[in-house]
C-alpha cells in the first residue's frame, strides 16, 4: 500500500481528487482582512469622478495584462496594452498607438474574463480566449493545438527545469485523455452555485485550473484570468481596481515554490489558501499608487485649470504624470512633441516659471527635468 501511495507523486493522481479540504480557523482572519479591504477600495473608487475611475480601472487593467505575461516571459509593449484596453473599453486617450495581434489577444481575454464575469464559463469560452492568446497557431517557433485541449502527442506534459539529462520534473499534468471529463467536472462547479465564499473559490479555481493544465500553452495566463473573473464576482463588479498578477509578479518565486509543494502535497490544500489570501491582501494594499497617481492627476489638472498652456505643454505633462519612461531633458521633450530644441528649451522654462517644473538635482552630462510634487512610483513598470 505504501508503495502504491508513493506512486501518487501529484494530487490530480489521489483517489479523492479533487476534494479539496481546508481548516476555516487558519484562513478565516486572512479571508475577514481581505473582504475588508476589498469593500474599502471599492467604496473609495465610488466616491471618485467617472473621468477618475475609468483612468483607474485604465491603470488596474494595463497593469494586470502586462504582469501575467512577465510572469511567463513575455513583455508586451505597455503603450499598446494601453491603448488596446482604451480602444475596446471606448475610452479616448492621449498618445493612442496600434496593437499587435499578440497584445490584442491578451488583452481581448482579460477584458472577456472581467467585464463579462457574471457569464458562463464553458469549453467554449476558453477555446476563444486560447484563440485569441495565440493567433498564428504557434508558441514561438512550435505549432500547437489551439482552441482546444492539449493532444499530449510527444508525452506527457510536464514542467521541467534543469539541463538536459539532468533534468527536474516539478510537476506532470493528468493525461490528455482524461481532460475532457476533467474540465467538465471543472466547469460544474466553476458555474455552480456554490457556498463557498469567492475569494475562496478563486483560490481553489486557480490551483484546480493549473493543475489539470488542459492546453498545449497559456495555461499560466488564462488561470489567471479566471482568478480575475472570480474576484470581480467577489467584488459584485467587473471594475477593477487591484491586480492579482501585478503581486504575484512580485511574488513569483515563492509562488511556484507553493504552488509546486501544494501539487505535490495532500488535497488539505489550507497552506495554498493562507498564500493566495496574503497574496491577495498584499495586492490590495498596493493598489494605492495607482489611486495615489490617478488623485494626483485629478489635482494637478484642477489646480492649474486657468494656467495658460500650450498643447505640447499638456501632453508632456499627462504624459510625464502617468509615468514617464527614463529621464526627461530638452532633447527629450522635442523629439516627443515634435518640435525644436529651441521651443522645447522655453516651453520647459515656461513651467519652470510657473512653478510646475524644477531641475533634478542629479542631473549628469544633461539638465533634466522633473514634476513638483510627483513622489509616485510609476506602478505601470
Amino acid at each position: 500500500m505504501q508503495n502504491m501511495h508513493r506512486m501518487k507523486a501529484f494530487i490530480h493522481q489521489l483517489d479523492n481528487w479533487p476534494e479539496f479540504s481546508w481548516s476555516n480557523d487558519d484562513i478565516l482572519n486572512l479571508l475577514s482582512e481581505a473582504r475588508n479591504l476589498q469593500g474599502r477600495l471599492i467604496g473609495k473608487m465610488q466616491t471618485l469622478g467617472f473621468d477618475l475611475r475609468n483612468e483607474a480601472l485604465l491603470d488596474t487593467l494595463t497593469l494586470d495584462v502586462l504582469k501575467s505575461s512577465e510572469i511567463e516571459g513575455e513583455f508586451l509593449n505597455p503603450d499598446q496594452v494601453r491603448s488596446s484596453i482604451a480602444r475596446r473599453l471606448g475610452m479616448v486617450i492621449a498618445g493612442s498607438v496600434e496593437s499587435d495581434r499578440n497584445v490584442e489577444g491578451v488583452v481581448e481575454m482579460m477584458l472577456d474574463a472581467t467585464q463579462n464575469c457574471f457569464k458562463p464559463l464553458t469549453a467554449e469560452r476558453l477555446f476563444d480566449w486560447h484563440a485569441a492568446l495565440f493567433p498564428t497557431g504557434r508558441s514561438g517557433m512550435y505549432k500547437i493545438t489551439v482552441a482546444d485541449w492539449r493532444k499530449d502527442t510527444t508525452g506527457p506534459m510536464q514542467v521541467v527545469s534543469g539541463a538536459m539529462g539532468k533534468e527536474k520534473v516539478h510537476f506532470q499534468a493528468p493525461d490528455s485523455e482524461i481532460i475532457e471529463s476533467e474540465m467538465s467536472h471543472f466547469l460544474d462547479w466553476f458555474n455552480g452555485n456554490t457556498t463557498i465564499d469567492l475569494v475562496i473559490k478563486a483560490a481553489i479555481a486557480h490551483l484546480w485550473f493549473v493543475t489539470i493544465h488542459p492546453f498545449d500553452d497559456g495555461n499560466g495566463r488564462i488561470t489567471r484570468a479566471l482568478t480575475d473573473m472570480l474576484l470581480a464576482q467577489s467584488d459584485k463588479s467587473n471594475q477593477r481596481f487591484y491586480s492579482m498578477s501585478a503581486q504575484i509578479r512580485n511574488e513569483r518565486k515563492q509562488y511556484y515554490a507553493m504552488l509546486e509543494k501544494t501539487q505535490k502535497g495532500s488535497l488539505d490544500i489550507t497552506d495554498w489558501i493562507v498564500w493566495f489570501l496574503t497574496c491577495l491582501i498584499n495586492s490590495l494594499q498596493s493598489t494605492d499608487s495607482v489611486l495615489t497617481k490617478v488623485l494626483f492627476k485629478a489635482e494637478f489638472w484642477q489646480k492649474h485649470s486657468d494656467t495658460i498652456l500650450n498643447e505640447r505643454q499638456r501632453k508632456l505633462l499627462n504624459m510625464v504624470i502617468d509615468g514617464f519612461d527614463g529621464k526627461l531633458s530638452s532633447s527629450k521633450w522635442a523629439k516627443i512633441a515634435k518640435c525644436s530644441k529651441d521651443s522645447a528649451v522655453r516651453d520647459i522654462n515656461d513651467l519652470i516659471s510657473k512653478g510646475i517644473f524644477q531641475k533634478k538635482a542629479s542631473g549628469g552630462r544633461s539638465t533634466n527635468y522633473e514634476l513638483i510634487g510627483l513622489a509616485v512610483d510609476n506602478p505601470k513598470l
